[in-house]
């Protein structure tokens, strides 16, 4: 069980990740208070995610319940690399350039997917990659293109730059892959 809280915004998130190898599977909550500030609506969300052995994401489902509504997603990403998406409708096919990787707008659980593919936190190296990108708490999917770099590793973990347009950080992470520390959004407790 791993915990985060937020550090910018009003927020806590909590994972159970199972880890075998290159395989994850991740089991959350997330609970957001209002932020005056930036105008964010609370919300409170649960997720369910598996990661393959080769290390992409393999399904997952996402439900978010604001005051007004209530909403929810699943994905999958079949062998030859199709997403499969489903707001409840019926599953929508995309290829979103080829992304392996998801990532859910401010819940740091889905940072550590492509550090832990790529091995960043072990071995040096530099990927810009095209990720699923889904917003919070509406759910809506774009395909945004992220750069992860490792700056340093050692013992006790690494530092990896991780880059998106407009904004840039160097997220702390443990031997595992895992955030403990991503500036001005959360910090493990």
């Amino acid at each position: 069980m791993i915990t985060w809280q937020g550090v910018a915004a009003p927020r806590l998130e909590s994972v159970r990740l199972l880890v075998s190898g290159s395989r994850l599977r991740a089991s959350g909550r997330v609970v957001a208070a209002a932020d005056p500030g930036t105008g964010a609506e609370a919300f409170s969300a649960s997720f369910e995610f598996t990661v393959a052995r080769t290390g992409d994401v393999g399904k997952g489902f996402l439900r978010t319940v604001t005051a007004d509504e209530e909403r929810q997603v699943s994905v999958g990403r079949t062998e030859d690399g199709v997403w499969l998406i489903d707001h409840g409708q019926g599953a929508a096919r995309n290829e979103f350039d080829g992304a392996a990787d998801v990532d859910v707008a401010g819940l740091v659980s889905f940072t550590a997917l492509p550090i832990r593919r790529l091995g960043l936190h072990r071995q040096p190296g530099e990927h810009e990659l095209p990720v699923l990108y889904v917003s919070m708490p509406d759910l809506s999917m774009r395909l945004v293109h992220q750069t992860y770099k490792t700056v340093s590793i050692d013992d006790k973990g690494a530092v990896i730059n991780y880059t998106v347009p407009e904004f840039s950080t160097n997220l702390t992470v443990d031997p595992d892959g895992l955030v403990i520390d991503y500036p001005g959004i959360a910090k493990r407790v």
